[in-house]
Formats: C-alpha cells, sequence, structure tokens
C-alpha cells in the first residue's frame, strides 16, 4: 500500500473523509450477475479506467490535505470531478479542503453539493454537521450527526458522535454531550478527543471525580504533544479541583512546554482556576 493511500485509510477511518472504496458508482459498469440472478461482487479489477482514475485522484488529494498542501489537494479534486462530474465524495473533500483554508461559503456550496448527489452518505453528514457546528450553526448541525450516527452502515460511528458531544458543549447541552460522548466512547474507547470531551462536560457539570478519571485516561491515550493549550489547561483544572497537586504539577509543565504564549498558561500563571 502507497504512502498516500496510508493516510487515505486512516483518515477514513477517523471519519474525516469518505471511504472512497465502492463508491464510485456514478462511473461504474454494470455489475456480473450469477445464474441465481445475484450480482457477483465488485472487486479492483471490475473498475473502469475512469473509476482507477478517480480513485488515485481522490487519494492525491488526501495526501496533500493532509499535508496542509491544499491548492495541491484542489488540482487533485478538480481532475477526479474531470473523470466523473457527478461524484460526490469529490465536492465533499473540496469542502474540507475550503473550510481548512478559511473559505466557508466555497467550503458550503460543496458540501451541499456532495448532500445533494449523495443524500445517505453519512460521512458526508458527519463532515457538514462538523462544519456547521464549527461556524456557530449548532441548531443545524445536530440533526446531520444523528442522521450519521442511524446509519447501520456507517463505518466511523465513534466521528460523529464526539463531533455532536463537541458541539452540544459549545452550547452549554451537557446532558445531550454526555449522551453522544458515552456512546463515542463504548464505540471506540481510547478516542483522545472522546475522553477530552468527557473530562469537559464532567468539570463543567462539576463532578471533579468522574472529570479525573477521564483527564487520567487521557494521560494515556494521548501524546501530551498533541494536546490543544485548552485541554491542558482543562487537564489542571481538574488536578487543582481534586487536590492532585503532584499531577497538576505535570500537566502545568505541559502546558508551559508546548504552549508557553497561550492565554491558558497565561491563566495558570495567575492562579485563574475558576474564571
Amino acid at each position: 500500500m502507497t504512502l498516500l493511500a496510508q493516510r487515505s485509510r486512516r483518515l477514513v477511518a477517523l471519519g474525516l473523509i469518505p471511504a472512497l472504496a465502492g463508491t464510485l458508482a456514478g462511473c461504474a459498469s454494470a455489475p456480473e450477475r450469477g445464474n441465481s440472478g445475484k450480482a457477483e461482487l465488485t472487486t479492483a479489477s471490475d473498475q473502469t479506467g475512469a473509476q482507477r482514475k478517480v480513485e488515485i485522484r481522490m487519494q492525491l488529494a488526501v495526501g496533500y490535505y493532509e499535508q496542509g498542501q491544499y491548492t495541491f489537494a484542489l488540482d487533485e479534486v478538480k481532475m477526479a470531478l474531470v473523470a466523473d462530474p457527478q461524484y460526490a465524495d469529490a465536492y465533499g473533500m473540496r469542502g474540507l479542503i475550503y473550510q481548512a483554508m478559511g473559505e466557508t461559503g466555497l467550503a458550503e456550496d460543496n458540501f451541499v453539493r456532495a448532500r445533494k448527489l449523495a443524500p445517505g452518505n453519512p460521512d458526508l453528514a458527519n463532515n457538514y454537521g462538523s462544519f456547521l457546528c464549527q461556524n456557530g450553526r449548532v441548531a443545524e448541525a445536530l440533526p446531520l450527526f444523528d442522521e450519521a450516527l442511524g446509519n447501520r452502515g456507517y463505518r466511523s460511528p465513534a466521528s460523529a458522535a464526539n463531533n455532536a458531544g463537541a458541539c452540544a458543549v459549545k452550547i452549554k447541552d451537557y446532558a445531550s454531550a454526555e449522551r453522544y460522548l458515552l456512546q463515542a466512547l463504548q464505540l471506540t474507547p481510547d478516542l483522545p478527543a472522546t475522553n477530552a470531551n468527557l473530562a469537559r462536560v464532567y468539570f463543567e457539570k462539576r463532578d471533579y471525580v468522574r472529570a479525573n478519571f477521564f483527564i487520567t485516561r487521557l494521560n494515556k491515550v494521548a501524546k501530551m504533544e498533541s494536546l490543544t493549550a485548552d485541554v491542558l489547561w482543562l487537564g489542571i483544572k481538574v488536578q487543582h479541583k481534586v487536590g492532585d497537586t503532584g499531577a497538576e504539577a505535570g500537566w502545568a509543565t505541559q502546558l508551559r512546554r508546548h504552549h508557553p504564549g497561550s492565554t491558558e498558561y497565561a491563566a495558570y500563571q495567575r492562579g485563574a482556576f475558576d474564571e
């Protein structure tokens, strides 16, 4: 498997992009049927030249997207759409690229077009929901996460459940956030984002024992250098509340090491634990 293919598989597993295999129906040939009348299983040899071209272009787009080379990623998506102008996942991928570039209008145009072409695609529902939540449109986002979670064939339900929980936290709907996040935890226990979000929910609910449980789990399943300043600051505040000065100092060291110029570190330095 090529490096770009490995990256695309990883992003699929995280629910960031749609799964490419088996979604090229727009340019698929008619399936062979056996004596029973049932269609034979589709394999790589059944792909047309156009299908293979689209898949290669999309894998390249994913690789460039992950590397932050958005112009190159857009070019690859453009060439995929030349091969298949009705390929919904390409529009969804372009929406993610524009979202990363801060091109909000163009991102939404592409998400909407992708959804029109493939209204039942749970990956597209999850990604569009994340986009809406990021732009403060929580009421529109949550039904899209529910739609993705209601699809039994969805390969990344933990991603949608975690995104929904994080979105509910934004409007301080901690009951809904807890429900979504516990669902995500059941599906993928070691996902760092889920443990961080559950720690935040219980901290806000002043259930510091449970908040400490999930912060401790986060310390085991995540690399400290990968955590944002606000998550590290949350870890400090949780440990401060439960009175574990040693653990508090450890989280503070990580915050100083990785985010010394952050507002969170400034808050720690002035002892603003209850702000």
